[in-house]
């Protein structure tokens, strides 16, 4: 069970995580990997992964504009989550004793990360919440030192700042959220990087529960447990935001539920026992490429100077991250 768990562990949210937990006897036990390169079916899926995962920010901006933030979420949780459940039931079983700890790290880390990543995207530009959603793994890299004690290199220090620069100039340089004022933009960019704290901090603190019971045991049962805690909190705002649920809004929800959620966690998956997780890790820098070609199509949003300067400390963080001699050995996917 344990080795199975093992095989198909992933990360994240988003892309992305990244410890290193299997042992030296594992790693010896399941010999060099088959493939050092990336064929052309590799590169395929690693283009439709980028696709799927970069058109979700702009997919949610799309969706908030006639259902608000905590609905989306729900919406989105409610079409992945009996898929996953049909996919796990029968399959890998999560024991009782676990599912508290499932439920609080769900709700705790995804719930509130996506709630956020709602509240930011509604805030601000959708080339915004793309480019800030690309700094988890930067966060992936702190909460791994403190919780699995990997070492943090100078280098990685380096590209922390950088990346903390990217987002202060990504901000300063995103113009005004249409119909909103310079100070809602702030505010949204405030939201966008309290989501990606608190999805690496889900993709961390899971890497034990995901190793022990599978992370797709763990993703189905967190996301039907954090999809319940968040029933009232809906509730609460469609009966006091105007709220009008259009085919729309319906698609975005069954795009993020059942294509970002669950095909990609399956892709995400699938692929990585495939290709070496470093070069899976590519995707991560042609995520938030799709994600602001695309914001700069639909919402004809305006990339100025210090934006485009943002977005390459962003992605130049990225380098750092995945080419450091030390890089994380397993990557979790984006939801």
């Amino acid at each position: 069970m344990r080795r199975k768990a093992a095989r198909d562990r992933d990360d994240v949210n988003q892309p992305l995580v990244s410890s290193s937990m299997h042992s030296e006897t594992d790693r010896a036990s399941r010999g060099p990997h088959p493939l050092n390169t990336v064929s052309f079916h590799g590169v395929a899926a690693m283009l439709l992964l980028a696709v799927m995962w970069g058109l979700s920010i702009p997919a949610t901006k799309l969706g908030l504009e006639t259902v608000p933030p905590v609905t989306v979420t729900v919406m989105r949780f409610a079409a992945a989550a009996p898929l996953l459940l049909v996919l796990v039931i029968g399959r890998e079983r999560l024991p009782r004793r676990a599912l508290t700890r499932v439920a609080a790290l769900g709700v705790l880390g995804v719930g509130l990360g996506q709630v956020a990543q709602a509240f930011g995207v509604e805030g601000t530009t959708a080339s915004v919440g793309t480019t800030i959603s690309a700094t988890i793994p930067v966060f992936v890299v702190v909460f791994a030192a403190l919780r699995l004690k990997q070492p943090v290199t100078g280098r990685q220090q380096l590209g922390l700042l950088a990346a903390f620069a990217g987002v202060a100039l990504v901000a300063m340089g995103s113009g005004q959220n249409p119909g909103g004022t310079p100070n809602d933009s702030f505010t949204g960019a405030a939201w966008l990087l309290l989501s990606a704290v608190a999805i690496a901090f889900y993709y961390v603190w899971s890497v034990e529960l995901t190793e022990a019971f599978g992370t797709v045991a763990v993703a189905a049962w967190s996301t039907l447990l954090r999809f319940i805690a968040m029933l009232p909190f809906a509730a609460w705002e469609m009966w006091h935001v105007p709220i009008r649920i259009t085919a729309q809004a319906v698609g975005v929800a069954a795009y993020l539920g059942i294509v970002v959620t669950v095909a990609g966690l399956f892709l995400w998956l699938r692929w990585l026992r495939t290709v070496p997780a470093r070069v899976a890790a590519s995707v991560q820098y042609l995520q938030p490429v799709v994600g602001i070609a695309a914001a700069s199509v639909i919402f004809d949003d305006r990339l100025g100077l210090l934006f485009a300067l943002g977005v390459i400390l962003v992605l130049g963080r990225l380098a750092l991250a995945v080419t450091t001699r030390r890089a994380p050995e397993e990557a979790m996917p984006h939801e």
